[in-house]
């Protein structure tokens, strides 16, 4: 049964077919056009679930066509794909209506979660989590239980472990199920773009503000709010955020109505929360505020019990058409129980597909899992790019310390250097560590 239907909008055509093949690999029926023109007429013709488009082309741009949908009413979830380090491109993106954006180079598997993520919104499809694992199966009846009440929940985990699904299991497992399920990473929306997408705001708000959008919360009115990886907020964010969750109400951007929420709240972190706080990075109140029921998703190889269910799943997920009842090799599932999956279940994934890709029988054997080739390829890549790390970062130091001599403010090196400010404070502050004297500014900001 497909997942939905994706244009894919691309006037290269090799980037176009390739981003077309890992599409419909991941499950989902695929269609595309060489620019924004074609594209248009393709989203009368089949009406997709989510248009991937480029925003560089010739006969209508990326932004031409977002423009060109807004105005026939089309409402279709839109990713731009932007050119990479384009902070001003995302920002206008973001701006202009589109519900994300990925810059390029992307990894195939990156685009799949984005497409997921959007689609599950809205197909309303429910995920239920694999779990055959002990401490798995105890965390899904904690889960469950809390899913009962209105209580804010912070999932914490490594990276890949699948916090969104246990999320988007508390939703599906509460009252708000047949409600709006919103999710939105904090870490992927550039900083002066996250309030805005979180709160919305009003017509000439700010320049580049053409019309008035609707804030994330209040799409998420009634149901449930995601905030993906929220250790990633800025300070001055938390303080804002903080306030909506304490007053249950939000005001967008360049507007003077309050406006009422009844939203559940979850939160999810790769990071230690305690350390955070302590650090100063993250707000203690808004901590108290989102740790009501704290949920720990385990990294998989504290669980192995669940490794051989899930590839199984990807396997099915994944299939070849020209192929049925794939299955592994003893030996196949003797290597991924043995293997420690550093980049837990996204990892595991990737390996099933690329197995699938390899193997052109129904079996997949121990030596088409490619574990080892994998591992060791991270491990000689990691040697030999310490040195372009350290070259990269005293690269970056000194544009730093460029700006600093030019007199430029915090906001006007982080968008330079394409980071948030709360990173760039991290810098300077490692960089006084090391020894390293800044200059002082005379600006009206200082670092």
């Amino acid at each position: 049964m497909s997942q939905g239907v994706i244009l894919i909008v691309e006037d290269d055509n090799n980037l176009r077919e390739a981003l077309v093949e890992s599409v419909k690999l991941a499950g989902f029926d695929c269609i595309a056009a060489d620019n924004g023109k074609s594209a248009f007429a393709a989203v009368k013709a089949h009406q997709p679930n989510i248009i991937i488009t480029d925003v560089q082309m010739s006969e209508m741009n990326g932004f031409e066509l977002l423009k060109t949908l807004q105005l026939s009413g089309n409402n279709i979830p839109i990713i731009l794909m932007t050119a990479y380090g384009d902070v001003n491109g995302a920002v206008r993106a973001m701006r202009e209506g589109a519900v994300d954006y990925i810059q390029k180079p992307f990894k195939a598997s990156l685009l799949i979660e984005k497409i997921a993520s959007y689609i599950r919104t809205n197909l309303n499809q429910s995920i239920t989590p694999i779990a055959e694992d002990e401490k798995s199966i105890a965390l899904l009846e904690m889960a469950g239980r809390v899913a009962n009440s209105d209580a804010t929940v912070l999932v914490c985990g490594e990276s890949g472990t699948g916090k969104e699904v246990l999320a988007r299991y508390i939703h599906d497992q509460s009252s708000r199920r047949d409600k709006p399920f919103v999710a939105i990473n904090c870490a992927a929306i550039p900083e002066n773009m996250l309030e805005a997408t979180l709160f919305g705001y009003e017509k000439g708000a700010f320049t580049g503000a053409y019309k008035t959008t609707v804030g994330k919360f209040e799409l998420a009115n009634s149901g449930t709010i995601l905030l993906d990886e929220i250790s990633e907020m800025s300070l001055p964010l938390q303080a804002k955020l903080l306030r909506v969750l304490q007053e249950k109400e939000v005001e967008r951007l360049g507007g003077n109505k309050l406006i009422k929420l009844d939203v559940r709240v979850v939160a999810t972190t790769n990071r230690e929360m305690a350390t955070e706080v302590k650090e100063k990075r993250f707000r203690e109140d808004l901590y108290y505020r989102i740790n009501v029921f704290p949920l720990q998703w385990r990294p998989l190889r504290d669980r192995t019990a669940d490794i051989l269910p899930l590839a199984n799943i990807m396997l099915t997920k994944y299939k070849v058409c020209d192929r049925e009842n794939i299955s592994l090799s003893e030996a196949a599932e003797e290597k991924l129980l043995a293997y420690q999956w550093p980049g837990n279940t996204r990892e595991l994934e990737n390996v099933m597909q690329r197995a699938l890709i390899l193997q052109k029988g129904n079996v997949i054997q121990a030596e088409d899992l490619q574990i080892d080739c994998a591992s060791d390829a991270v491990k000689t890549t990691a040697e030999q790019r310490d040195d372009s790390v350290l070259a990269i970062k005293a690269n970056e130091q000194d544009q730093i310390l460029a700006a600093l001599k030019n007199n430029q403010t915090r906001k006007e090196i982080a968008e330079r250097l394409g980071i948030s400010t709360r990173t760039l404070r991290y810098k300077l502050a490692k960089m006084r560590e090391a020894g390293i004297e800044l200059p002082r500014t005379t600006g009206t900001e200082t670092v």
